[in-house]
């Protein structure tokens, strides 16, 4: 397997810090403020773990021309002199007094004022990375600024991968494309859920994953009745099945999807749900092609377990996209509506109650491509697999 090359040239950065130019300015915008590390990181390159402290805001700014400004705190000065940008400005955080606010007010009135107008990502699957009282201070202080909800703007840009970001998604979802291939190598009856993903997640770091951060198992006799908990103390049974689910990285890009397997032996409803849902995806992959809409795919996906007697689907969506996030807009719902286009990144996830209490679920990663889609992930057995 060919390792992708870290990191991103200057020229990515560039593109994407232009694109995002060209909507600013459309907007009537005079600069765009950024405070999340997905944000961060696409626009500057910006890659640390330092992020899971709370303790420090952190900001890049983005004006209506020009190379990205970084406000950050001292500790990060290092780090962010080995990306493309040129202009930071510290303070020595953390400082509750004054965490930045006064520094990045000071870096807002050093740029032209056009429109007197700031975006922020302040809607729709966005937060604000910095205490709410700091964010009223930073409004108070730029008064004469009116504050404008960019977020729809920012998720559209990035749902629209280059081929690079690609390239790290295609190679994360091969290594876990192998580690879900020698499942029965690492889990067996009698073991704990616990210990299987344990298992799992050092296989992945030895394959060449960067972080395991998120994996979700659960198990039943016949099924489970949740994808979202666990792993836990169980003890698998025979006639057990069981779902592991992975949202594993490669230089920051996520792969996100499921197996399923037996122990021992499956009964006629279980193997059945698990063909229903299988080839649901397959009619999602047949709908994904540019033009059409993330709601098509919703459908496509929805008739089959329909006509295969699904009871109802408590996951409210199936699938979504993915890249430097586990979960990115848009979602494959009956009403989202987004418009697929090439270089979209998505989830198919099929997922149904097919008796009481009892969920089958199923996800594939693919690539909306010029031509219609292709799998990332190597695609799953056609039948529930027994161990």
């Amino acid at each position: 397997m060919i390792v992708p090359n870290r990191g991103f040239p200057e020229s990515e950065f560039a593109t994407r810090t232009h694109q995002m130019q060209t909507t600013i300015r459309d907007q009537k915008i005079d600069a765009l403020i950024l405070t999340t590390e997905p944000n961060v990181r696409y626009f500057s390159g910006f890659f640390t773990q330092f992020w899971e402290s709370p303790t420090r805001p952190w900001f890049l700014v983005v004006p209506a021309d020009g190379k990205p400004i970084a406000v950050i705190p001292e500790i990060g000065i290092g780090g962010m002199q080995q990306t493309w940008i040129e202009d930071i400005h510290t303070w020595p955080s953390p400082q509750p007094e004054d965490d930045g606010i006064a520094l990045l007010q000071g870096v807002i009135r050093g740029l032209p004022k056009i429109y007197g107008r700031i975006g922020m990502t302040l809607g729709i699957e966005s937060i604000i990375r910095m205490p709410v009282n700091n964010f009223e201070l930073l409004k108070s202080g730029l008064e004469d600024f009116e504050f404008v909800d960019l977020s729809l703007e920012m998720h559209e840009q990035r749902m629209v991968k280059s081929e690079l970001e690609i390239e790290k998604t295609r190679h994360i979802c091969g290594i876990a494309s192998d580690t879900f291939e020698a499942f029965s190598s690492y889990a067996q009856v009698g073991m704990t859920e616990t210990g299987i993903v344990r298992n799992m997640k050092i296989d992945l770091l030895n394959r060449g994953a960067d972080t395991v951060s998120y994996v979700v198992a659960g198990s039943g006799s016949g099924g489970y009745d949740s994808i979202i908990m666990g792993p836990t103390n169980r003890e698998i049974r025979h006639g057990d099945l069981m779902i592991i689910d992975t949202g594993s990285t490669f230089d920051g890009y996520y792969c996100d999807f499921d197996r399923n397997w037996a122990f021992g032996q499956a009964d006629d409803a279980t193997r059945r749900a698990y063909e229903v849902v299988y080839h649901a995806t397959e009619a999602g992959f047949k709908a994904a092609r540019p033009g059409a809409t993330t709601s098509d795919l919703w459908r496509a996906m929805n008739d089959v377990m329909v006509a295969g007697g699904s009871l109802g689907n408590e996951v409210g969506r199936l699938g979504h996209g993915l890249g430097i996030q586990l979960t990115e807009r848009p979602s494959n719902t009956a009403t989202d509506g987004t418009t697929l286009k090439a270089g979209m990144v998505m989830t198919l996830e099929p997922g149904m109650t097919f008796l009481p209490g009892k969920q089958m679920v199923h996800e594939e990663n693919i690539v909306i491509t010029e031509d219609g889609a292709e799998w990332l992930t190597r695609r799953a057995s056609p039948e529930l697999p027994i161990v």
